[in-house]
């Protein structure tokens, strides 16, 4: 079986990858691939495989061992979805409890709240970019606050973020983002230190312990907050953005979901379904030589889950195609699954459900704008979305 260069799909790729996937599923589920910047790896396409592949423990999340490291991993050092058991076990035990159900209900009244003030801002132009007006700030804002990590400086958390997880760059602009970054916490920690506990989340982790008395230390606390300020806005931006999308393009699923907002718990887990803000999952790499879906793989190699192509696999999902609010579209991979399954999911959730039926209440003729040129499609393989997303209201 020859290696397919994926590169060589193009611009209409990253446009749409979709029906490339649907080609490659027809063959088998699991291909031996060249990445779009030259990367070779295996990339798992079908539904079960890939669920498979999320959850076996013979594919290890830590670049360390197989010394390859990303410039931001090099410099952040380990965390969540960079680390194997069981120093990942102790990692989340460490923090899972600030991301129960019950307290991220608890901040309900808040995301209502900023929601709000991000549409009341927008409402006098009559028109604007939903990502810069609302898909972007509502979540940074959210992480931030959770983290204690003043509002102020979003905009340049957003420079770092789109360089680290859709550069546009040299490897070189990639790895000067993640220095500044790291500094940047460093100096945010020590003074948390410094001044004492708050009542913010980083400071929580500063200060605390697990009953057998361990405690994250400066790299782990410096990793962890880059993790959750990265990953706790970048996939709900998207979320917003990808789902009022799918809405807009798609007339008689947003006509049924104005009728009966019941209805925003499923619109929002199909759109997760059908046009996710995670394209492919972050590396994993064989710890021996292994089969899947066929496919043998050879120890230490790249194996890359792409989420996308298994939310439109028919074997999986009828008519996968189609954007159907009405579609029960549980065990779709959109957050991952097994031991590394994204633990602001329900933070996640919270926010795109608010964000978006909040603006479809506020903004009964919201549409695309019908002046807005083509989409600009975020590059790579890891965020699916758009740069904007230009509508009137």
């Amino acid at each position: 079986m020859s290696v397919i260069k994926l590169g060589e799909f193009g611009a209409d790729f990253t446009a749409d990858p979709y029906p490339y996937y649907a080609k490659l599923r027809e063959t088998g589920p699991v291909h031996e691939v060249e990445t779009p910047d030259g990367i070779p790896a295996w990339l798992v396409v079908g539904y079960d495989e890939a669920r498979a592949a999320l959850a076996d423990q013979r594919l290890s999340k830590s670049f360390d061992d197989f010394g390859l490291l990303r410039p931001q991993d090099e410099v952040m050092g380990p965390h969540l979805l960079s680390t194997d058991p069981p120093d990942h076990a102790r990692l989340r035990k460490l923090v899972a409890g600030e991301f129960t159900a019950r307290r991220v209900e608890a901040l309900r009244p808040r995301v209502q709240e900023l929601t709000d003030e991000l549409l009341d801002a927008m409402a006098p132009a009559g028109r604007g970019d939903l990502i810069d007006s609302l898909a972007f700030p509502l979540p940074i804002t959210v992480i931030c606050e959770l983290l204690g990590v003043p509002a102020a400086d979003r905009d340049t958390f957003r420079a770092w973020s789109n360089e680290l997880v859709a550069p546009t760059g040299t490897p070189s602009d990639m790895e000067a983002a993640a220095l500044a970054f790291r500094d940047y916490l460093d100096e945010l920690i020590e003074d948390k230190r410094c001044s004492g506990p708050g009542d913010d989340l980083l400071s929580a982790l500063i200060a605390g312990r697990a009953e057998d008395g361990d405690r994250l230390s400066l790299s782990e606390l410096r990793a962890l907050a880059y993790l959750l300020l990265i990953a706790g806005h970048e996939t709900t931006v998207n979320l917003i953005g990808n789902t009022v999308r799918a809405l807009l393009t798609h007339p008689a699923q947003l006509a049924a979901l104005r009728a009966d907002f019941g209805l925003i718990d499923a619109a929002v887990e199909e759109g997760l379904r059908y046009d996710g803000p995670v394209e492919n999952a972050t590396f994993r790499f064989t710890r021996e030589p292994l089969t899947l879906g066929g496919a043998e793989i050879p120890a230490g190699a790249i194996v890359l889950v792409a989420l996308a192509s298994g939310a439109r696999d028919p074997g999986r999902f009828p008519e996968p195609d189609r954007f159907d609010i009405r579609r029960e579209p549980r065990g779709h991979l959109a957050f991952g699954h097994g031991i590394h399954f994204c633990l602001g999911a329900p933070l996640a959730r919270l926010e795109g459900k608010t964000a978006i039926e909040s603006l479809l209440r506020r903004f009964p003729r919201l549409e695309i704008d019908p002046e807005a040129g083509s989409w600009e499609w975020l590059p790579g393989m890891l965020i699916r979305g758009t740069r904007h997303l230009p509508v009137v209201w």
